[in-house]
Order: C-alpha cells, then structure tokens, then sequence
C-alpha cells in the first residue's frame, strides 16, 4: 500500500501531526477556491513574476545605455573619418582670427584659404585645441553628426554680395588685416 509522502515524513519523525494536518487543510483550501473559480494567489509566484519584470527592464536599460554608447562612438569614428579625408593642411602666412569659444583664435592661412573661410567655402572644425580647416560640405556632414565639432562655419551672403559696398574705394592697411 502507497502511503503519502506526507504520511511519510510523519512515520520518519520529520514532520509532525500537527503539520501534516495543517499541510492537508492549505490544500484542500486551495482546490476548494480553484473549483469555485475563485482566484487564488500564489505569493511566491507572484514574487517571482515581479522579479523577473524587474530584472527584464533593468537588462532593456543597461541594453539601452549600451546601445547609445556604441551609437555614438560610432558616429565620433565617422566624424573622425570626415575630417581626415577632408583635411586641408597647407598653411600660409597671412593670419586668420575668430571667435571660439569666448576666446579669439588665430590660424596662419594662405590668402585664397583666408577668403574661402571668409565667403564660407571652407569652414573650421574640431575639438579643443584641434582645429582642422575642411571644405564646407563635409563640415555640414560633420554637423549633422554632432554640432560640438563645428567652430567656424560662415554662411554664404549671395543677398550682401550684389549691394554696392561703400568702402570699396578704400585701401585696408596690411597692418590693419584681421
């Protein structure tokens, strides 16, 4: 004859009377409520749902976080990428100043750089102390990326170009280039 795991234990000297009666009560309780369609609330179980569904969104967060990270380490290498293509290195001897950051820069340019940075063809890029001169479309493209990178990009003024300039007649002195 089968007895019950119950019984069992009660033999063993495990578990006593007492318990195996209150054990017997708790499920008779629990099929009494199940067959009356009553529901029936399994604490441990919904601990352990509520642990999940916490540690299920602290893993989309972490996954988030990690997820922006990688999003923008990529996009600071394509920047990187831009501006070594793009590159204008030659250096002259005329002398470009402008504002960065609440401090006046000077960069050393030939001529027809100097002009092109003033008319907005070519513009000033970089990070810091790095200032790297790139053409206009590719600072635009480096813009889109990430706006802290731009330090100097002129607008073109095609409406400025066709007024007649008052002081066109006037000789700039050399000392006075700025």
């Amino acid at each position: 004859m089968a007895k019950s795991l119950q019984e069992q234990l009660r033999q063993a000297g495990i578990a006593s009377q007492k318990q195996v009666v209150k054990a017997r009560k708790a499920q008779n309780t629990k099929e009494k409520m199940q067959r009356k369609g009553a529901e029936v609330v399994d604490e441990a179980a919904e601990l352990v749902k509520q642990s999940k569904a916490e540690t299920l969104a602290r893993d989309r967060e972490l996954n988030a976080q990690r997820d922006r990270a990688a999003e923008q380490k990529a996009i600071q290498a394509q920047i990187r990428q831009i501006v070594e293509l793009n590159a204008i290195s030659e250096r002259g001897d005329t002398e470009y100043r402008f504002d960065h950051a609440g401090v006046i820069k000077t960069l050393m340019l030939t001529p027809e750089h100097r002009q092109a940075l003033i008319r907005g063809a070519l513009a000033i890029v970089g990070q810091g102390d790095d200032l790297i001169i790139v053409p206009r479309q590719a600072a635009e493209k480096i813009g889109e990326r990430d706006q802290s990178w731009l330090v100097l990009l002129n607008t073109r003024d095609e409406a400025g170009e066709e007024i007649e300039d008052e002081y066109a007649g006037y000789e700039i002195p050399d000392d006075l280039m700025w």
